[in-house]
Order: structure tokens, then sequence, then C-alpha cells
């Protein structure tokens, strides 16, 4: 796994906590939320490859 996945991660990370908690003061909850959502599904995609990429060496250590 390469390090860069984790700062950025990271910086997402701390860029929806800021963005929801701005909306949250500001009164838009429902803004807020979908930034999170949007947050988690952005992290997500970034780090599909590699839970496939665990899966598959699973799959080849048990011979599956």
């Amino acid at each position: 796994m390469e390090v860069s996945i984790i700062f950025k991660i990271g910086a997402v990370g701390i860029l929806v906590s800021v963005l929801s908690q701005v909306l949250k003061h500001s009164g838009r909850e429902e803004q807020a939320f979908l930034a999170s959502l949007a947050g988690l599904i952005l992290v997500l995609f970034w780090i599909l490859p590699y839970i496939n990429e665990l899966f598959e060496s699973v799959r080849r250590l048990f011979m599956l």
C-alpha cells in the first residue's frame, strides 16, 4: 500500500469534517450529511483496488 493514499484519506477526512461543522452551524444539516457521504464514497472508491488485491491474495493463499 502506498503511503500517499493514507495522506489523501487523512486530507479528505479533515476537509469533510471542517465542511460538515461549518454547514451544521449554519443550519444546513442535510448538506452536511451529503458532504460526509460524498467523502466516504470518494475514499471507498480510492481503496477499492486495495481491497480487491487483498481478497485476491487471500484467495491465492488458500487456493480457493
